[in-house]
């Protein structure tokens, strides 16, 4: 029998549910949040939202030189890379909010 007979049985499940709908509604938001990163001193500007999607990509003219092609590939993945750790910190802190700092796999 579970403590506290059906009617706790009944409070669990309850609180199960909010839980499960706050969840929901925090990835949600995550989802629908835009970090912005940078690299090479702002020359290399990039926009992701929770989904992990690039939504924009910004490259000043300046740091465009034919001859050096591999240095702006790198100032994009370091935009990138930074922005992926910027939407793991933030949803790592959000989901924290709602369990308490539990860390209960498959909620990212």
């Amino acid at each position: 029998m579970f403590p506290g007979g059906k009617k706790g049985l009944k409070d669990l499940m309850k609180q199960a549910q909010k839980m499960q709908d706050d969840l929901a509604k925090a990835q949600e938001g995550l989802a629908n949040q835009v970090v912005e990163a940078t690299s090479g001193g702002g020359m290399v500007k990039l926009s992701m939202n929770g989904k992990y999607e690039v939504k924009s990509l910004k490259i000043d003219p300046e740091v465009v030189d034919a001859d050096d092609v591999e240095m702006l590939e790198d100032l994009i993945i370091a935009a990138f890379k930074e922005a992926v750790d910027s939407v793991n910190q933030t949803s790592q802190k959000e989901m924290s909010k709602l369990t308490g700092g539990l860390n209960i796999p498959g909620l990212m």
